[in-house]
């Protein structure tokens, strides 16, 4: 009796073996690549995208076509600010599925960061050829022309993409910008009336509402508006920079420094800062100081506004 059990439990045990070898076997690329795919969306969720691309290039050796695994790669690399890496793999995407529009999309907004203006503006021509009835190809196509300075082109633009997308937030504030660089601040304020009630919680209209004020000369009016985008959104650096340019304004002159150098320690690459930082030192009577930030931004920006002004101003202290 002895026997026979132990051999059923060998054959049991051997049946067990040859499950596990044939589930080993039939572990296929497509089941592989699939997990290592997973595992990437797994480490994006934890917030760790350079585990995640590890992942999706494990992915990748096992398929040199899977697109998703380029796209959620392109996604990852963005999340560290990777721009060249992630138009890589959005290319590689492309080259997979020239018909992804969500690949485009993403390429021609991370041309914009990277710099690469006229290629953004072929991506967003090819959504328009893809879909011609969304927002984003009109979006794209604006945020593209106000960089080159084509305002109307870009005004245009955006108005189309709020008469596709009326309830978009994004796109009724960067409409107003646009009004506010053609000098139609009325007009501005009322779009951002617009945006306010579609999503009061927009920081950029709130922002942007304090620009219109400072410009009108409302300086407590603007620091109302600037608070309220810094208490919806504390991690921009040009809401800091702006309150610290009106606190200037209003004779509060080391709370304002104070904002203007904290904007500066987040963002170190703001002239506005340093031409906030020239005023502050011509307020101050330090025309040296002011000649010297003032004249660094005077060369290589020197339609900014205010910078002119202040130069001539600091030049005859």
């Amino acid at each position: 009796m002895k026997n026979v059990k132990k051999r059923n439990q060998i054959a049991i045990n051997l049946f067990v073996i040859f499950v596990l070898i044939s589930t080993v076997s039939c572990d296929t690329d497509e089941d592989k690549k699939g997990r290592f795919l997973l595992k990437g969306n797994e480490k994006m969720e934890e917030n760790d995208p350079k585990s995640a691309i590890n992942f999706y290039e494990e992915a990748l050796s096992i398929d040199s076509n899977y697109f998703d695994a380029y796209y959620n790669k392109a996604m990852a690399h963005l999340k560290i600010n990777q721009f060249d890496e992630a138009i890589h793999a959005l290319s590689d995407a492309i080259q997979v599925n020239n018909q992804s529009f969500e690949s485009y999309f993403q390429r021609g907004l991370t041309y914009l960061d990277n710099g690469e203006f006229y290629k953004a503006r072929e991506d967003a021509e090819m959504l328009l050829q893809l879909k011609s009835d969304s927002w984003q190809g009109y979006f794209l196509s604006g945020l593209v022309e106000e960089k080159l300075k084509n305002y109307p082109q870009a005004l245009a633009a955006f108005e189309k993409a709020v008469e596709l997308d009326p309830e978009n937030s994004d796109l009724l504030v960067n409409q107003a910008t646009l009004l506010y660089y053609l000098k139609k601040p009325e007009e501005a304020l009322q779009i951002l009336e617009t945006a306010e009630t579609v999503n009061p919680s927009e920081a950029n209209l709130h922002n942007l509402r304090s620009m219109i004020y400072f410009d009108q000369g409302d300086y407590n009016k603007a620091i109302e508006a600037v608070d309220k985008a810094i208490l919806l959104n504390k991690s921009q650096a040009y809401y800091y920079n702006n309150k610290g340019l009106y606190l200037l304004y209003t004779g509060e002159l080391e709370e304002g420094l104070e904002l203007i150098n904290q904007s500066i320690k987040m963002d170190e690459n703001n002239p506005y800062a340093l031409r906030n930082k020239g005023i502050y030192y011509f307020l101050k009577g330090d025309k040296v100081t002011a000649l010297q930030f003032l004249e660094e931004v005077s060369q290589k920006f020197p339609e900014m506004e205010l910078v002119e002004e202040y130069l001539q101003k600091a030049q005859a202290l």
